[in-house]
């Protein structure tokens, strides 16, 4: 967000504004970059809050072998499902010895209730690799939906288990899961920040950077390989592209003035930053390489918090031309713009959903941050958030949820809704402060 500087946007009180004054006025010193294989301390912890009208209810089964390995993969795959909103455990005492190979009659299981069953089994390989194996029935069509055998190594299996409650979310709902997915965030502490990477339930942080000085607006590229940020660690906002598997960055925008705001194209292939090299905060396009700047805004006003559609057509952005920060959107190629935005006078924060269909974006209204989302067909709004500390919305892959930054107990948290407003949940610290969150990409398997 680009309103630092601009008396007329001054909100005091607010996480909103904090955040910007915590930005505008950090001391810059130094930075030490970290692999990305250093694990976080904090882990975040989920509460969930609101579930789905209707709900699956399903049984998983211990999977045999587990026992004496580092996760326990019948509750990973529980908690991904229950977190999900769409899904009801149902735990039974029976005795009976269940594995992916031999299942017990279904009908039974669908007379205390279970609708799904899952069984598996692990077993560790001479090379010390696993095979992993489960099996999902559906005991109203008393059927198997999917038997599969995974070879994998020990370090992935929690991944393995994520994928696995994504077979199960996508068979019985017919779309895609999203637990196998990642999260981006900044954790703040006393003298420190870091750029953390985590599963999509909070788990398994890694430390992709730390830094003294302020880390903000993450950006994934498409294909999950890099994130692009805004760093001060030169004494001014610069966007760098940072390479996860290797922990490689470069310094993609870093022009006179100020550089932030970046979003990459869908492809790829381009990234949109905002640059005041030229006067004012404008919106410019280059090369993922850096290469071909183009200016795509003009005009004395400010520009800024640029995201691109999905279907490379169009780049949504915020700015403040008709008087007041509204949603604005135009060609990826720049000219005129359509005002996209017009309940409430201040909206800022556009993210697009991946069928180009609802933006999600912050609002103010009477005097509170929230979430919105707005149908982009029918021009219905609905406001998905209440406790009017709000920040920094962004998508899931499948559309499904939204995430975004909030406040709770005087600390940053992130918190999860579904685009209907039926389902919420928080992952918590009880260490740090959390904020500027961006949901990753569908992984390539």
């Amino acid at each position: 967000m680009n309103y630092a500087n601009t008396p007329m946007y001054s909100i005091p009180n607010t996480a909103l504004w904090g955040r910007i004054r915590r930005v505008a006025h950090a001391a810059l010193a130094t930075f030490a970059l970290m692999a990305f294989s250093n694990t976080a301390q904090a882990q975040l912890k989920i509460d969930i809050t609101g579930v789905g009208a209707n709900q699956i209810a399903f049984s998983a089964a211990p999977f045999q072998g587990n026992q004496g390995l580092p996760e326990d993969i019948k509750k990973i795959i529980e908690d991904d499902l229950v977190r999900s909103g769409f899904f009801r455990s149902i735990n039974t005492t029976s005795n009976i010895d269940l594995n992916e190979a031999t299942l017990i009659d279904p009908t039974a299981w669908k007379s205390i209730g279970v609708d799904a069953l899952i069984v598996g089994s692990v077993k560790r390989l001479p090379d010390g690799r696993l095979d992993l194996r489960f099996n999902l029935h559906d005991t109203a069509q008393q059927k198997s939906l999917g038997k599969f055998s995974y070879v994998i190594a020990q370090s992935a299996l929690r991944l393995t288990a994520h994928k696995i409650a994504d077979y199960v979310y996508e068979k019985m709902l017919g779309e895609k899961g999203v637990f196998a997915t990642r999260l981006a965030y900044v954790e703040k502490a006393p003298g420190r920040y870091r750029l953390i990477i985590a599963d999509a339930d909070g788990a398994n942080p890694q430390i992709a950077l730390a830094s003294k000085e302020p880390i903000i607006s993450p950006s994934w590229s498409p294909d999950g390989t890099q994130l692009a940020y805004v760093s001060f660690e030169t004494r001014k906002p610069v966007v760098f592209v940072h390479t996860l598997a290797t922990g490689r960055r470069k310094a993609l925008a870093n022009f006179k003035g100020s550089n932030s705001a970046p979003a990459w194209s869908s492809k790829g292939g381009k990234i949109a930053v905002v640059l005041t090299k030229d006067g004012g905060s404008q919106i410019f396009s280059m090369g993922a390489d850096g290469s071909g700047l183009n200016r795509l805004t003009s005009g004395n006003g400010i520009n800024t918090e640029p995201a691109y559609s999905h279907d490379g057509q169009s780049i949504y952005f915020t700015s403040d031309r008709g008087g007041g920060p509204q949603i604005y959107r135009m060609s990826t190629n720049g000219g005129n713009a359509s005002r996209v935005t017009f309940e409430g006078g201040y909206n800022i924060s556009p993210r697009i959903s991946p069928d180009d269909k609802t933006l999600t974006y912050v609002t103010r209204r009477e005097g509170q941050f929230k979430i919105a989302v707005l149908d982009l067909a029918g021009g219905t709004e609905m406001l998905l958030t209440s406790t009017g500390r709000e920040e920094s919305p962004s998508f899931s892959p499948n559309g499904r949820y939204i995430l975004y930054a909030t406040r709770s107990g005087g600390k940053g948290t992130l918190a999860v809704v579904s685009k209907d407003g039926r389902i919420k949940y928080t992952l918590s610290s009880s260490g740090a402060d959390i904020s500027e969150p961006t949901w990753g990409p569908f992984l390539n398997d």
